[in-house]
Parts: C-alpha cells; sequence; structure tokens
C-alpha cells in the first residue's frame, strides 16, 4: 500500500507547480512527491519548499517510501530521533519515575556541556537517556544494580531501542559501547563519552544530596578528582559549591 500523501490519486491541484532556483534564480518544475530536482539552467540541486515530509523525519521505511533523503532531512532524522528514544525510555521505566527522573537529568547536564565542549549531540543524549536502561534487568538476573551488572545488561536493551526506531548503526554501536563501560572510562576516551561520563556523574551528586547532604570537603575533592571535562567540573562547581 502506497502512502496516500505520496499517492498521485489524492493529489489536489497545485500539486505540481514551479519555484525559483535559489541559485539562478530561474523556474524549476516540482511534483509534489519530489524530495530533490536539479536546476535545468544552472544544474543546483535543492530540496522541494513544499514538501510536506511528515513522518519521514523518523519512519525507519522513509528511503523505501519516497526515495533518497536530502542532507536536510537525515540532519533532521538525527535531531527527532533522540525525543523518540526519551519516549521509548520512559516507556520502558514505566512507573520507575526515579529512573525516568535521573535519566532525564542526565541529558539535560549533557545538553549543556555539550554546549560548551562539543562532541555529537545525537551520540550524547541517546546514550544518557539510555546510559542505565539495563538496571531492572541486572537487578532481576544478578540481583544487584552494581555498576558491572548494569553495563553488562544494558546494551542489548538500548541496541533493541534504537534498531526498531530506525536509528543507523554508527549511533547504535557508539551509544552501546558507552553504555558498556559508563561507570569505567578508560586513560583516553571520546568527548561523547566524556560528556556522557560528567553528566551522569553531577545527576548522581544530585541524587546523593536528597539522600543526604554530603560534606563540603568531601564534595570539593569529588568535583576536583572525578570529572573528564573543564565544562561539567565548572557545571558541578556552580550547582554545588556556590
Amino acid at each position: 500500500m502506497k502512502c496516500p500523501g505520496q499517492d498521485s490519486r489524492y493529489w489536489k491541484p497545485g500539486a505540481i507547480f514551479e519555484t525559483e532556483c535559489p541559485e539562478c534564480g530561474k523556474p524549476v518544475e516540482f511534483f509534489k512527491d519530489d524530495t530533490m530536482r536539479k536546476c535545468g539552467n544552472c544544474g543546483h540541486r535543492f530540496v522541494n519548499p513544499n514538501m510536506d515530509f511528515g513522518c519521514a523525519a523518523y519512519c525507519k521505511f522513509a528511503k523505501d517510501c519516497i526515495g533518497e533523503l536530502p542532507p536536510e532531512l537525515l540532519a533532521q532524522r538525527q535531531e527527532l530521533m533522540k525525543d523518540r528514544i526519551a519516549v521509548e525510555m520512559k516507556r520502558y521505566f514505566g512507573s520507575d519515575f526515579k529512573r525516568i527522573g535521573h535519566a532525564s537529568r542526565v541529558a539535560r547536564h549533557a545538553e549543556a556541556i555539550s554546549g560548551q565542549e562539543g562532541g555529537d549531540p545525537a551520540v550524547i543524549l541517546a546514550a544518557a537517556y539510555l546510559h542505565d536502561i539495563g538496571i531492572h534487568e541486572a537487578e532481576k538476573k544478578h540481583g544487584s544494580t552494581a555498576a558491572k551488572y548494569q553495563e553488562q545488561e544494558g546494551p542489548p536493551i538500548a541496541r533493541q531501542i534504537m534498531e526498531e526506531l530506525g536509528a543507523n548503526e554508527d549511533l547504535i554501536g557508539e551509544v552501546c559501547g558507552i553504555i558498556g563501560r559508563h561507570h569505567h572510562p578508560a586513560q583516553k576516551e571520546s568527548v561523547n563519552f566524556k560528556v556522557l561520563y560528567d553528566a551522569d556523574l553531577i545527576a548522581n551528586i544530585e541524587d546523593g544530596f536528597k539522600e543526604k547532604k554530603m560534606d563540603s570537603e568531601h564534595l570539593k575533592k569529588i568535583i576536583s578528582k572525578n570529572f573528564l571535562t573543564q565544562s561539567g567540573k565548572q557545571r558541578a562547581e556552580k550547582l554545588f559549591l556556590n
């Protein structure tokens, strides 16, 4: 069955139209379902300005439905992916609002740190939402939420979630790699890992404050010795020491 939005039987007047080439200003004819066209005058290729990509921004079958996707839409897919991963994380944890709240705070801190440190926001935020996704399975299989069990059980669950959402393998591989060692940084780590690690550390300190207020000197030592990025350290100092 063809998507009704792209089926010419359902087209209305205006489904075939002309628009100006953004490079030379000459008219270029578009059909409603054209994703891109090349200007016959100057050869410039550009995206259909009137096309409503709608579900193609996240649907894993979009390529089969409307053909090759333009770079602008591919970038949008990456942006929307993190939001869909957040939804799936909440669905997976169900009524475990403690885990949902923690993951959401890690994502918020990660986004702020990434704004200063760089890295790939799609990887960082996907890892932030999914970094503790193995905690329920760790409790079920091992009777423990110890870091090593979370790291062991998390990647297969995270992979399944991202595959079902149509994430690309590069994103899945890096996110699962981070989840599988997110408590145990190596001597050399990527910016993406460092940002996630520092964001998780800040959220864990916040959780510690909720349970019992930390001694200020002990907190200073944690902040001075454990953060992997300068931006993460500065954020922690601002939140907890000022």
